[in-house]
């Protein structure tokens, strides 16, 4: 009679499958929607920063419209007013602007 409970109570569980699928599915759900999107935009974000040349007009994170007078293997040297340079970070630059 105890084994009839033991068997009865093991086939009511139900299988590892079915527990985890929604967090698996949310697992995935998260990286198509968050995780996917963003490495995608830093790619794109990054080849812009390494097409960059002097006499670009860029737009920085604070900001600031410029124009780059010189580019180091770290840092940008942005005009941002007639003989006004600033050294900016390469990450600082928001984006390229159209001449």
């Amino acid at each position: 009679m105890i084994d009839f409970a033991y068997a009865a109570d093991a086939a009511a569980q139900p299988s590892l499958l079915v527990q985890f699928g929604p967090l698996v599915l949310i697992m995935f759900a998260f990286y198509f929607l968050m995780i996917r999107p963003q490495q995608k935009k830093m790619k794109a974000h990054q080849a812009m920063l390494a097409s960059l040349k002097v006499g670009d007009r860029v737009l920085l994170a604070s900001g600031f419209v410029g124009k780059i007078t010189k580019i180091e293997e770290r840092f940008f040297s942005v005009e941002i007013a007639r003989n006004v340079d600033v050294q900016v970070e390469r990450n600082a630059v928001s984006q390229k602007l159209d001449a």
